[in-house]
């Protein structure tokens, strides 16, 4: 039996409440499915760490995360702790130091979901964005000139390099030969008049290798109006970092909330552990009070299963989340419910084990 080492970091906030609920769907799995199984170990890293230690995570952490076959991050955020500290000691040091660089969300509306959108039927919300996660706006480049002065000066320099670059867009185009769906650049070349235009050049250079791939290219700007107005014209999306930040918040928004939005940072390659993660906040004002929406853990928990090549289970678990969200009889009170977290979790398990008893 293949066993999967698992390192949860918890983290912040609803953070522990969520992810308890993906790992009893994670068990759940193992436990139909009888080939495989999961072997999880707690880290106790995160703002409430840091406060106590002046450190996110252990010096030695990367190294202990190594030997993992993927990480399950809850969230990382709480009063007290500048957000910079927490998303570069942490999150931002994982996905770097193991060249995590390709960043996958969903964009999907599940059954079952309202959308704040009029008159779009639920097909037509159904994109996967490829972010890229390890280099652009996010590389931590730039200087701070004469602090405190009146000739104060920032410089935030973005970094496209073109390994970073091609390797992204590569990974977008064999998505989309791989699946027969459209593949849609998004950038800002007429603004950024060197990382974009560079962007656009490779995006259109690695394109000659995939003929077969029908292509568009959007200006941010423009492609955040169709995010609205008419979702169904993106199916497969590449994008920057921060591009990639911005607009799939957006798409989290009319796909219904943060409370249904996963995330995977996978490093292709297999060199390091991956990690999947709900991509909302820690959520302090509702902590503790067991009515967080476990579902966007649930869905990276599918993620997972995906990356790890049980994408018949993975399919199985978003089933059952649309099950859960079509009964309406077990949601948490953002999706207009009265449910605890754990209901919602043991809903999902029921639904998992009756499609496979």
């Amino acid at each position: 039996m293949k066993t999967y080492k698992i390192a949860v970091i918890a983290g912040d906030g609803v953070g522990p409440e969520v992810l308890t609920e993906g790992i009893k769907v994670l068990n759940e799995v193992a436990t139909l499915d009888g080939t495989f199984a999961f072997d999880f170990v707690h880290f106790p890293w995160g703002c409430e760490y840091y406060l106590k230690h002046s450190k996110m995570m252990d010096e030695d952490g990367m190294d202990r995360l190594q030997e993992f076959d993927a990480i399950y991050l809850g969230a990382v955020g709480a009063p007290g702790v500048p957000d910079h500290i927490s998303l570069w000691d942490l999150l931002l040091r994982i996905r770097k130091g193991f060249d995590q660089y390709v960043n996958l969300r969903p964009i999907q509306l599940l059954e079952g979901v309202p959308c704040p959108l009029t008159g779009v039927k639920r097909e037509q919300i159904d994109m996967l964005v490829v972010r890229e996660n390890s280099e652009g706006e996010y590389a931590g480049a730039g200087d701070w000139l004469f602090k405190g002065k009146p000739e104060e000066v920032v410089l935030q320099t973005g970094v496209f390099s073109r390994k970073g670059t091609e390797r992204i867009i590569r990974y977008a185009y064999e998505i989309a030969r791989a699946t027969g769906k459209t593949l849609t650049s998004i950038s800002k070349a007429n603004a950024l008049n060197y990382s974009m235009v560079f962007w656009d050049e490779i995006f259109a250079e690695v394109g000659y290798e995939y003929p077969d791939v029908k292509t568009y290219s959007y200006l941010v700007d423009a492609a955040c109006m169709f995010f609205i107005k008419d979702p169904g014209r993106f199916q497969i999306i590449v994008t920057s970092n921060l591009f990639g930040d911005i607009i799939t918040d957006l798409g989290a928004a009319i796909a219904g909330g943060l409370g249904l939005a996963a995330g995977a940072n996978l490093n292709p390659e297999r060199k390091h552990p991956s990690m999947f993660e709900p991509i909302h906040g820690s959520a302090p004002d509702i902590a503790g009070k067991g009515i967080a929406n476990p579902m966007a853990s649930i869905w990276s928990v599918s993620q997972m299963l995906d990356f790890f090549g049980y994408e018949t289970w993975g399919e199985t678990v978003l089933t059952a989340l649309e099950q859960v969200l079509v009964k309406k009889e077990y949601l948490t009170p953002d999706l207009g419910g009265q449910a605890k977290t754990n209901e919602v979790g043991d809903a999902v398990v029921s639904a998992i084990h009756a499609m496979k008893k």
